[in-house]
């Protein structure tokens, strides 16, 4: 290995200790500002690439941080003029009145928010600051956020969800303070016109929650129905992507679940997980082999008095991003 190979290789190892601690958070930005898993993981790799190839210039005028946001910040906003906007079914219609009426699918074309593994890597140790974590991934606001033109999305994350200074946030856009501060003010009017209104949501590692959970998968295992709407609140809403018939009202959603989807006792097991800092499950189905297979990630809204919004991502190719097996044998039980 001559000198050269040396410096180069010098050079990668510094660069890769240097930027991978901050890999996490810019999952994070991107997933915000995408609201695709799959796309984040793509924009944070294009992200790292143009960071190599041009760590040679970074003068350290900014911090390292700031500099890679910069960086992410360009990749999505670069991505977002070639790509649809994603959305769930309640941005798309009004919940379906009719429970007994068949599901519409929706375009195979319809771009979806996707869900995010979780937990999250990071190493955050502050009460308050887990609290503005976790509500920067929630499902309902990455949703709302798709609404918003990619220029108020970016300024709304960086002022409200990663508390930037508007200087700073007018520095990387290369635009001045006061038009931030128009942006800002725009998508704070928008996103209080589209994000649903939420009761204060409960902490996915507190013990009555945990019970909740598993009230909840025995009586959807069991197919009890009773013991079903004894969780759910009087508002719950059920949404199902890639469908876009969605429910809303408890009477609603126990009709249709005992319709369309409690018709064959013991077909369903399920397994805990966690989505966007929420508590979730993962469905698997039964099979005429005997096997489960995954069926759906469905991400929870829990609060202090019941489940008030299920998410059913009925889509078994995000099970390999979650970690989760392709399949259960018949004696496998959360």
């Amino acid at each position: 290995m001559d000198a050269v190979e040396i410096a180069v290789r010098s050079d990668d190892e510094e660069f890769a200790r240097r930027i991978d601690p901050f890999r996490q958070e810019l999952l994070s930005h991107c997933y915000r500002m995408l609201g695709s898993i799959n796309d984040a993981e793509d924009l944070v790799q294009e992200t790292y690439l143009r960071a190599w190839r041009s760590y040679g210039r970074f003068e350290g005028r900014s911090s390292l941080r700031v500099w890679l946001y910069r960086i992410a910040t360009n990749v999505c906003l670069s991505a977002l003029e070639h790509r649809s906007r994603r959305l769930l079914p309640s941005g798309l219609g009004a919940p379906s009145d009719d429970p007994e009426r068949p599901l519409t699918i929706a375009p195979v074309e319809t771009a979806w928010v996707q869900p995010l593994p979780g937990p999250r890597a990071e190493p955050i140790t502050d009460p308050a600051v887990i609290v503005a974590a976790r509500d920067s991934v929630r499902l309902a606001l990455i949703a709302a956020l798709q609404h918003l033109p990619a220029k108020q999305r970016v300024v709304l994350i960086l002022r409200d969800v990663l508390a930037w200074r508007a200087a700073e946030v007018a520095d990387l856009l290369d635009i001045t303070t006061v038009a931030v501060n128009s942006l800002l003010q725009r998508a704070r009017a928008q996103l209080q016109r589209v994000a649903p209104t939420e009761d204060e949501q409960t902490d996915p590692t507190d013990p009555q929650v945990r019970a909740l959970l598993d009230q909840y998968v025995s009586a959807f295992e069991g197919a009890d129905i009773t013991a079903l709407m004894a969780v759910l609140r009087d508002d719950v809403a059920l949404e199902m992507p890639p469908n876009l018939t969605w429910f809303c009202g408890r009477a609603a959603v126990a009709r249709f679940l005992e319709k369309d989807v409690f018709t064959v006792h013991a077909s369903i097991r399920m397994i805990l997980i966690t989505a966007n800092d929420q508590p979730a499950v993962a469905t698997y189905w039964r099979h005429d082999d005997g096997l489960y297979r995954p069926h759906a990630v469905q991400v929870l809204t829990i609060t202090s008095t019941g489940i008030s919004r299920i998410v059913s991502f009925n889509d078994p190719e995000l099970f390999p991003t979650f970690g989760l097996p392709i399949t259960l044998a018949p004696e496998v039980h959360r």
